[in-house]
């Protein structure tokens, strides 16, 4: 008898303990049941946009903000059972996604106004685009960082990036390579990180160069080329919250010399040692960076020492020669000059602007410490400094592959 209450308390026991795993999907919803949004783009709203806003968060007239500073996102939305696997088949297929735009004088509220025109709940989860027009980026990310960062819904992997047209048109784009345009601009920017044409630079690393003192953000510069083609037209760097200026495509392999990423990528035109008017196209492949902070008489001082291994990938004349190893070391001072004072202009080309993107600040800060506590101690007081901040470059360069028709 004492053996059976024994059995039968431990199946009560038992089926205790697995009550609650019968409760695993209380909460669950179906991907049809969500407006799953892909890409979101934010520009300023313009003229008769309170006009245009929806009375959710507030009545016209509440809120004293003014006119001006209104946004409008424009976002996709997967349509469900239409996300294709592959590309486009033919011209009759209906569109994957829906785009629709907004008003609103924050994110959140947007977001809010959204909703309203959208039966199904809202989701960000699958979020991996955020284009910020030019306009926009030149007033400020701040105001987008709060509700971004505070969205558990949000990935930090997800991508930000400046555009130089309006960011709704990229929303509306449609790439012949992908029929989703938020698919195909994501995978552009990490496809490019993995050439080594770029450096990383997903939300959640801007958000934390965004919170340091000695460093400022970057973010991939958009440009709308012809009537379908995009690419990344340079670099878009910020002095606090604000974008202050861009660079140009070349000039991205500069900055990824001065951060010390290690893939290489851009080629540079080099004049051929002996051949007047000849030149071939040197390809840095690899690359190593040391940073060495110190202080003259007192005042910061930067070394930057880039060391980088190259190759010939084209000649522009087929009957121009490349044996004799006092070639291939021309060929190789040619490209470190041009990638010496590449560099070095970007440096004050940032200096200008009070932009320190290389973080050459947080060198300072973690190996003088008491110089940053009395000097220093602000971002803004690091800008004031970088913008008069003295340094050298050097760099070397060894071509390993001159090509298999010059052996």
């Amino acid at each position: 008898m004492v053996s059976q209450n024994k059995y039968r308390a431990k199946r009560i026991f038992l089926l205790i303990c697995l009550l609650p795993l019968l409760t695993g999907c209380w909460d669950s919803r179906e991907i049809e049941q969500r407006a799953t949004v892909l890409a979101i783009g934010i520009d300023k709203a313009g003229p008769g946009a309170e006009e245009r806003e929806a009375e959710v968060s507030h009545e016209k007239g509440d809120i004293s903000i003014p006119e001006e500073n209104m946004i409008e996102i424009t976002v996709q939305i997967a349509i469900p059972g239409r996300i294709p696997l592959g590309p486009q088949v033919g011209a009759g297929e209906k569109k994957p996604v829906l785009v629709v735009h907004v008003v609103g004088h924050t994110i959140e509220d947007a977001i809010y106004n959204l909703q309203q025109e959208i039966a199904d709940e809202i989701f960000l989860g699958h979020l991996r685009l955020i284009v910020l027009s030019e306009e926009v980026a030149k007033e400020g990310v701040k105001r987008f960082n709060d509700y971004l960062r505070r969205n558990p819904e949000i990935r930090r992997t997800a991508s930000m990036v400046v555009s130089k047209e309006k960011a709704s048109k990229y929303m509306e784009a449609s790439p012949e390579l992908e029929r989703v345009p938020s698919l195909y601009l994501a995978e552009m920017v990490d496809s490019l990180v993995d050439l080594g044409k770029f450096p990383e630079s997903f939300i959640g690393k801007f958000w934390s160069i965004f919170s340091s003192e000695g460093q400022d953000g970057y973010l991939p510069y958009f440009h709308i080329k012809g009537k379908k083609t995009i690419q990344i037209n340079g670099l878009a760097y910020f002095h606090g919250d604000k974008m202050v200026g861009k660079t140009n495509p070349q000039e991205i392999g500069s900055f990824m010399a001065g951060i010390g990423a290690e893939k290489g990528g851009y080629p540079i035109f080099t004049d051929i040692p002996g051949n007047k008017k000849e030149i071939a196209l040197v390809q840095a492949v690899k690359r190593k960076t040391r940073i060495k902070a110190s202080l003259k008489n007192g005042k910061p001082h930067v070394l930057v020492k880039v060391r980088y291994e190259a190759k010939v990938s084209e000649k522009e004349s087929p009957n121009v020669k490349i044996k004799k190893e006092e070639d291939i070391r021309a060929l190789e001072r040619g490209f470190s000059n041009a990638g010496q004072r590449s560099l070095s202009d970007l440096i004050a080309k940032t200096q200008k602007a009070k932009s320190d993107i290389f973080g050459f600040g947080e060198y300072f800060r973690a190996q003088f410490p008491e110089y940053w506590k009395q000097n220093v101690e602000t971002e803004e007081g690091w800008g004031n400094i970088y913008e008069n901040l003295s340094y050298d470059v050097e760099v070397d360069t060894y071509i390993r592959h001159s090509g298999m028709k010059d052996k």
